[in-house]
């Protein structure tokens, strides 16, 4: 007898149905086909075991194994538990004749119990797509595949718990969450505050116009001056996610396997950090079975590169292009594939190799061309991706003592916030932007170009500073999200999206190019 069980499988970051096709004759014997990995045709001893530990008799029969689309790799030990069902109900074990409206995936293990997979988000989303009623994943993957609506998710725990939903013989009831719920309780929850951080105004206001433009920003200043400890609180200026975001946020980490027993849509915009020593595979995503990378994994929220310069040269230079396309596309021989990349960069470096060019109290014991060495490990092209480029000083011994909370991250997000719904109106008939960093040269015509006064003060800086057509792109960008902040206290979103750039905030912009000025040559002593 031959039956059909419908299960799913990941691409990308996308899910795609996959058919299993499972036929039982005289013989014996077990043959699966429809490009199988090792994982698939492993599943075999897996299935029979998991079958004589739940107390069910393994047919004694020939069976054969259709995986379709034949034509794509299938990969993992998702197709466990529909394979099992499928080969119970082509012998007749079982009797099923909803089958067809139900979608299933899950790993087994071999006492029967079903273990979690990656990617149950984008596959329950496909479930939905494609009309399934019910979907059947394991217990540990319910909460994330639950956020999908219109769609009865159940949650097993063992082999016999998925046949007994099938068969009509459970009382297990799909999962419902109520996810709008969940999501505005723990959206606002941050471990880390800036009412925490003492000192360092200015640098406080690099970081909202940072977060209110969705801006890339480089911190330069001593050990000890705070660079990570300011960073790592940015994530509680940022707006909160839309439930889009969440859901495409989400869905990369559930395909990359980083999504926690239990949890469902992340509340929180993704701050991920990793070493200097990462390489550019880690960094960018692919791999023998592609995976998301830290770029993706970042996606919607931070990229925090920490020591910047000691990143090897080709790690950094990989991200040139995503930071311009927001998408990355890993092409290998065998598969090409597309992963989102929207965020927000955020490096941190020491000024020289010893750490105190610059320093208030401390003397620098670098020669000039080891600066001068130290600072061309950041390429050009690289530096000019980075809208704001900030010094930080050591904060001060009275600021240090001070006892007085310092202003606290709700009062900055909520301006942020103010200034992103500015955008928001400004780019309402703009596909594919929402922020202020994602104009382009058209829109920065629109809506950043300054007034007179400020484009003089932008041609006398740029022709001193030797600075590039980038670099200008950037400088505009930046006063935009300047001037979003400035009138979103006074203006309604309507009129401030399309008032004007002023002197000032053009000011404001160049200000927050440190390095820029530093590239300029010092004159000779003579």
């Amino acid at each position: 007898m031959l039956v059909k069980v419908y299960s799913a499988a990941v691409y990308g970051i996308e899910a795609y149905q996959v058919t299993i096709e499972a036929m039982t004759e005289k013989g014996v014997g077990t043959t699966i086909i429809g490009m199988p990995d090792t994982a698939v045709r492993e599943s075999y001893p897996r299935i029979e075991s998991a079958l004589r530990n739940s107390g069910i008799v393994f047919p004694h029969r020939r069976i054969i194994f259709n995986l379709s689309p034949a034509d794509v790799k299938k990969e993992g030990a998702a197709f466990d538990l529909p394979m099992a069902v499928a080969v119970l109900a082509a012998h007749q074990s079982i009797e099923c004749p909803d089958l067809d409206t139900y979608m299933i995936m899950g790993e087994l293990s071999l006492d029967g119990s079903v273990l979690p997979i990656r990617g149950a988000l984008p596959m329950a989303v496909k479930a939905r797509e494609l009309g399934f009623k019910r979907l059947i994943v394991p217990k540990a993957n319910v909460t994330e595949a639950a956020v999908v609506n219109k769609v009865e998710v159940f949650g097993v725990e063992t082999l016999k718990d998925a046949l007994d939903i099938l068969t009509g013989e459970s009382e297990l009831k799909p999962t419902v969450i109520n996810t709008r719920e969940l999501f505005a309780r723990y959206s606002g929850n941050f471990e880390l505050d800036f009412s925490e951080v003492k000192g360092q105004e200015s640098v406080k206001r690099a970081f909202e116009v940072a977060c209110a433009g969705g801006h890339n920003i480089l911190l330069v200043g001593s050990p000890g001056s705070g660079k990570s400890m300011m960073a790592k609180r940015l994530p509680s200026i940022l707006p909160p996610l839309s439930m889009s975001e969440a859901l495409e946020t989400t869905k990369i980490h559930s395909v990359a396997g980083k999504l926690s027993r239990g949890s469902m849509l992340l509340t929180q915009r993704p701050f991920r950090t990793p070493h200097h020593t990462v390489s550019p595979v880690a960094l960018v995503g692919g791999g023998s079975n592609p995976q998301p990378g830290e770029i993706s994994l970042a996606h919607n929220g931070i990229l925090f590169l920490d020591e910047f310069p000691e990143f090897p040269r080709n790690v950094l230079e990989v991200l040139r292009q995503p930071i311009e396309d927001r998408v990355i596309t890993v092409a290998r021989a065998k598969y090409t594939v597309d992963y989102p990349a929207s965020f927000m960069l955020v490096a941190s470096m020491n000024p020289c190799p010893c750490g105190y060019h610059g320093h208030p109290t401390k003397a620098c014991t670098c020669t000039t061309s080891q600066v001068s060495k130290y600072l061309n490990k950041i390429s050009g092209p690289l530096l000019d991706r980075i809208d704001l480029q900030i010094e930080i000083q050591p904060v001060p011994f009275d600021d240090m003592a001070n006892t007085v909370p310092a202003e606290s991250s709700a009062a900055i997000r909520e301006r942020v916030i103010k200034a992103r719904v500015i955008q928001q109106e400004r780019f309402k008939n703009e596909p594919g932007i929402h922020c202020n960093a994602q104009m382009n040269s058209r829109l920065l015509h629109t809506y950043a170009w300054p007034d007179e006064k400020g484009l003089s003060k932008l041609k006398e800086r740029m022709t001193r500073l030797n600075m590039t057509a980038r670099a200008f792109d950037r400088i505009l960008r930046v006063a935009r999200t300047i001037a979003d902040l400035d009138y979103s206290a006074t203006m309604t979103p309507e009129k401030a999206a399309n008032a004007p750039v002023l002197s000032r905030h053009i000011a404001e912009a160049i200000g927050y190019r440190s390095l820029d000025r530093l590239s300029v040559p010092s004159p000779l002593p003579f």
